[in-house]
Order: C-alpha cells, then sequence, then structure tokens
C-alpha cells in the first residue's frame, strides 16, 4: 500500500502542475502582466504543459521494461526540478528593478522562451508519471484491476481539489509573487520521490509471464502504432510548423519499422478501444472548457471565484472513484462505461439549455457523474483484455485520448460552437454574420468564425445583441456534443453482446492459474524488482 499512495501522490503532483499553471496563465495579473502575454500566447504556454505529456507517456511506454519503473520515477521527478528552476530564472528576468520599454520587452521575450520549454519539461514529467503509476497498480493489484485503476486515478481530481483550495487560498500573495505557486508542485513531488525512491517495484505481469517484447508490440500492431503515431507526429507538425509531406512521411517510416518487426496488425479488440478512447477523451476533458466557460459568468456574477466550479466537479469525481470496486462489481466494467455514456449525455444535454447557478450546477453534477469513471475504467478493461501488451498497451490508449483531444475533440467542439452562433445569428439578424465573420481552418478543414474585431467595431448597441446571441448558440452547441458519448454507449452495448456471446466478461490471465475473483482477475503475482 505504500507504494500504491506513492504513485497516488505522484499523480496528484500532477493535477498541482495543472491547476496552478492554468491560474497563472489565466489571471491577468500574473503571467499575462509580468511576460506581456495576450490570450493566444497564454493559451500556447499552458498547451505547452499539455502535449509533451501525451508523447512521453506513449514513449516511455516502449522502454519502460527496459529501464525499470524506478528510473522512470527519478525522470520525473528531475522534470519538475528543472521546470521549478526555469519557472523561477523566467520570474528574475522580468522582475529586475529598472526594466522598461525595450528593454523589458527583450526580457519579457526571453523569459517566456525559458517557460515555454520549461513548460515542455513539465509536460515530459507528467506523462513519465501515468506511464509508471498505471502498470504498477495494474500489476500490484491484478485481480482486481479497475477497481484499484479508478481509486488511482482519483488522485488527479483530488490534485485539483486540494491544489485549487490552496491556490484560492495563496491568491493574494500570489499576486505579489506568484512564484509562491510554483513551491506548490515541489511539495508533492518531494513526497512521491521520498516514498518511491527505496520502493520494491513489481515486475510487470507480462515480464513476469514471459510474454516477449514483439509479443507487446504485436499486441498493439501495426494498426494501433499508426493511429499513435499519427497524433504524435501531426501533434509535433503543429508546434513546429512541419509541413504536412514531412509529418506523413514521418509517419510511414516509423509505422513500417514498426509493423517489419511485430509483424502483426493488433487486437481486433484493442483497435476497437483505442477508436472509443477519442471520442471518450474528447467527451471528458474536450467539453471542459466549454461547462468551466458556460458556468463562469453566473459565478462571477454572484461574487465567486469561476475556480470553485472545477473545484466541485472534481470532488465528485474524486470520492466516486474511491468507491468504484462495489459499482464495478455490480454493474461490470462494461456496464459501468455503458451507464456512464448515458448520464454523460443526459449530463450535456441539461447543460445545453441550463439557466441560472442552479441549474447549472445541477446539469453539471450529473454530467462529472457520468465522466467520473470513463478514463480509469477504460484503462482497466484495455489491461484486463491485453494483458501482453503490458506497459505499451495501457499507456498508449491514454496518450491517444490525450492527443486526440488537442488535435481533433477540442478544436472540433469549437467549430460546433461557431456553428452554432453561425446559425443563430443568420436567423435572428440575416446578412449580418457574413460582415463580422472570417474563415479559418483547421485539423479536419474550413470553417467561419466570429471575428472580435469585426464586432468591436460595431455600435454598442449592436455589439451587444451579437455577443448575446453567439453566447446563447454557443451553450446551445453542447447538445451536439452529445454525439460523442451517444458514439461511445453504442460501442460499449456492441462489447456488452461480444463478451455475452462468449459466456460473459472475463479478464485475460497470462497463466493458467485460477484466481480468487474468477469475474475481475486479470494477471500474475510477479516477483518484484529490488
Amino acid at each position: 500500500m505504500a507504494l500504491f499512495w506513492g504513485c497516488f501522490i505522484a499523480l496528484i503532483t500532477t493535477a498541482f502542475a495543472f491547476i496552478t499553471r492554468a491560474f497563472m496563465v489565466n489571471i491577468p495579473d500574473l503571467w499575462p502582466a509580468d511576460f506581456g502575454l495576450n490570450a493566444v500566447q497564454g493559451q500556447e504556454l499552458f498547451g505547452a504543459g499539455i502535449w509533451p505529456f501525451a508523447i512521453s507517456i506513449i514513449l516511455f511506454s516502449l522502454i519502460i521494461d527496459k529501464i525499470g519503473y524506478r528510473t522512470a520515477m527519478v525522470f520525473s521527478f528531475v522534470c519538475y526540478a528543472i521546470y521549478t528552476g526555469m519557472a523561477l530564472a523566467a520570474y528574475s528576468m522580468v522582475k529586475k528593478e529598472g526594466l522598461q520599454g525595450e528593454e523589458l520587452a527583450a526580457a519579457q521575450a526571453g523569459a517566456f522562451t525559458l517557460l515555454y520549454w520549461g513548460s515542455v519539461v513539465l509536460g515530459l514529467g507528467n506523462g513519465t508519471v501515468e506511464a509508471f503509476i498505471n502498470p504498477v497498480v495494474a500489476t500490484m493489484f491484478n485481480k482486481d484491476k479497475t477497481k484499484w485503476l479508478n481509486m488511482l486515478h482519483a488522485g488527479w481530481p483530488g490534485g485539483l481539489v486540494l491544489g485549487g483550495l490552496l491556490t484560492l487560498f495563496l491568491a493574494d500573495k500570489a499576486a505579489e509573487d506568484w512564484r509562491i505557486l510554483i513551491y506548490l508542485i515541489a511539495g508533492p513531488a518531494i513526497v512521491y520521490l521520498i516514498m518511491l525512491i527505496k520502493a520494491r517495484f513489481p515486475v510487470n505481469e507480462r515480464v513476469a509471464s514471459g510474454t516477449s517484447y514483439r509479443e507487446m508490440l504485436a499486441e498493439f500492431g501495426v494498426i494501433g502504432a499508426a493511429i499513435a503515431f499519427s497524433l504524435i507526429f501531426m501533434q509535433l507538425g503543429q508546434v513546429f510548423a512541419w509541413p504536412k509531406a514531412v509529418v506523413w512521411v514521418l509517419v510511414a517510416l516509423v509505422v513500417i519499422g514498426y509493423g517489419l518487426y511485430c509483424r502483426s496488425l493488433g487486437r481486433p479488440i484493442l483497435i476497437f478501444l483505442c477508436i472509443i478512447m477519442m471520442p471518450l477523451a474528447t467527451t471528458e476533458l474536450g467539453t471542459d472548457g466549454a461547462i468551466t466557460g458556460i458556468m463562469e459568468e453566473p459565478m462571477m456574477a454572484a461574487g465567486h471565484n469561476p475556480l470553485w466550479v472545477l473545484i466541485y466537479t472534481s470532488a465528485i469525481m474524486m470520492i466516486l472513484r474511491f468507491f468504484a470496486g462495489p459499482i464495478v462489481h455490480m454493474l461490470s466494467p462494461l456496464g459501468l462505461l455503458a451507464t456512464c455514456a448515458v448520464l454523460a449525455v443526459a449530463g450535456l444535454f441539461w447543460l445545453s439549455g441550463a439557466e441560472g447557478m442552479t441549474m447549472i450546477f445541477a446539469a453539471a453534477t450529473l454530467y462529472a457523474i457520468g465522466k467520473t469513471f470513463f478514463w480509469p475504467t477504460m484503462l482497466g478493461v484495455v489491461s484486463e483484455q491485453c494483458p501482453k501488451g503490458g506497459a505499451l498497451t495501457l499507456n498508449a490508449i491514454a496518450g491517444i485520448g490525450m492527443l486526440t483531444v488537442g488535435i481533433i475533440g477540442g478544436p472540433l467542439i469549437g467549430s460546433m460552437q461557431e456553428t452554432s452562433a453561425r446559425d443563430a445569428l443568420q436567423e435572428s439578424k440575416p446578412g449580418v454574420y457574413e460582415t463580422i465573420s472570417e474563415a479559418r481552418s483547421y485539423v479536419l478543414g474550413n470553417y467561419t468564425a466570429i471575428s472580435d474585431a469585426k464586432v468591436a467595431a460595431l455600435p454598442e448597441a449592436e455589439k451587444a445583441e451579437i455577443t448575446e446571441v453567439a453566447k446563447t448558440a454557443k451553450q446551445g452547441a453542447l447538445k451536439k456534443v452529445t454525439m460523442f458519448p451517444l458514439f461511445m454507449l453504442v460501442c460499449y452495448v456492441i462489447l456488452i453482446f461480444y463478451f455475452k456471446s462468449k459466456g460473459g466478461y472475463k479478464a485475460q490471465v497470462l497463466t493458467g492459474h485460477e484466481a480468487a475473483d474468477k469475474k475481475f482477475t486479470g494477471g500474475v503475482e510477479g516477483p518484484a524488482d529490488a
């Protein structure tokens, strides 16, 4: 249990890193003021701590059984230490006395670059944390993986709750010196290092069973590799502005090499689960920004910090994940996922038309309950059905979900909102939309969006009317987002009937022994490394 709680606190560290950076990027008096950031630059800086997460979790999964869990754990801590040093150095660059004019602009530009790459290092550390904690916990509790992975991933919302409360408590002090929020991340990072540095990590069940590295890669297969590396290189292409031809040449080279070595297309059920993970991640993570934005205005009007919304929904998720065990045994993993999909559909649909704080919080509560078990239960199903894939399949599907949100899911939800605003304006004010919109493009093609600059140039009365219509319509776009959990529901029903035709849901076991719980087993009690 000491090893489990060390992994739990490591996940809390990633949540601290997420929520403190979100606070500092979005509060005008903090990073935007010190580094001269506009809204786009602020989101670029925030995103720099997100996309490396997905890449490192996949790449580390390919080598973690070779280098060991302890090495990965130490690497993640080193990343946090480097980020802390770079953030403190950036603070010093812009806080020198007497800076003004061109000197100040140059200092801000240099500090931004330092903080940007520090955030990239932080993202790599966050991804490495999940790369080692998922297989460690799945191996330790191989007879009840879904339950314990849900309990482990209570650390994420738990960290958001604790980190959010501490951030609110320190908000006034942070306005004077935001370094205090950087130090917050160091606290849990040092704790998990102390707890895990001398821990005896278990040998992954794949390794303990004698399943070869080639067999692990074959479980994921060429199709799985094509999905994962396409997303990885698409993300890198966006960040570094690579030509599309370069992106797809790199994808082809890596996938061909992967296929020549593993000589397998991949397990069909794993590919199916990878496909489900894309709308799942979009439903859980991609809509969070939209929901927070919808609830921000009434919270501010009531005199409350909108961060309380995130704390509230995270608290719901944290509590429910600790009680996942009895729920999983009552419904089965797939039954739980199907139920969550139904709740997510209902919550999103209700939220799309909710008015007033009471109704918005009620709808958000239903949605929060629905999304609570999505992520860890999917990891549990993958680990139980594809144990030969070891750390690779368990972590790669999480990376695929994260990358999908950043590259496709989030922008697609934004496009849905812009489309709803367009339709509403064309209906209420014919001919106006064409004068205030502009053509844009994203990974899925072209779209039109309202131009803030064009709207700002309008008379105040007309500007207020257009803004109100657009804002109301964008909230209604959440009805369209229900297509993601609806698709997931159909997939889960298909899987339920598939397993029913084979005698019911049973986790795969790598050895021939009988587990105590025949319905929820999946692994071996392997030896531990020193």
